[in-house]
């Protein structure tokens, strides 16, 4: 049975989106998933399903998320593969940068169109930048960074992709926690 990390987007952000840990295991197995973790409070889920299709588990979660909470929980869903390889980039990123001050990692529910990833990436200066790799943009925030052409939120839809993002040491400690 395969195991998948989920990200879900936008929850525990204020008093309309509250979804408790708890409430998150009971919603991903009543999808019909198992071995159910989670890590801190802010929407990190691993499962095992039967199903096999990415994009299938992404639906059947948000079906169940929805019917749990009563709100849209939009969810980005990566093979343990995916994430290895996602936490192998950040680690590389981080280490040609020992300046950096913040590495943020937007985890895309699809891959952005090259144009767009082109337009992002060229934002970059020698200080603050944006690296694009499949499905996860790289924000590396170098020191006295303010919100200027690598504006975090202005690139995330400016992808045209649903997105959420975790910081460089959550992506790395999950995918050393779960995906070994």
């Amino acid at each position: 049975m395969p195991t998948y990390v989920a990200f879900l987007r936008a929850i525990n952000l204020g008093p309309t989106r509250k979804f408790p840990k708890a409430d998150i295991i009971a919603a991903t197995e009543a999808a019909g998933c198992v071995d159910v973790l989670t890590h801190i409070n802010t929407g990190n889920v691993r499962l095992s399903t039967t199903l096999r299709s990415r994009a299938k588990v992404e639906e059947a979660l948000e079906r169940a998320y929805e019917a749990h909470i009563g709100f849209a929980v939009p969810t980005i869903v990566f093979t343990q593969a995916e994430l290895r390889a996602i936490a192998a980039d950040a680690r590389e990123l981080t280490d040609a940068r020992p300046d950096l001050e913040r590495h943020y990692v937007y985890l895309l529910k699809d891959e952005p169109a090259a144009d767009l990833v082109a337009a992002v990436e060229a934002r970059s200066d020698e200080v603050n930048s944006v690296v694009v790799r499949g499905r996860a943009a790289h924000v590396l925030l170098g020191p006295g960074y303010e919100a200027g052409g690598v504006d975090p939120y202005r690139n995330e839809k400016a992808l045209s992709v649903v997105a959420t993002n975790r910081n460089f040491n959550v992506v790395t400690t999950l995918a050393d926690k779960w995906c070994s």
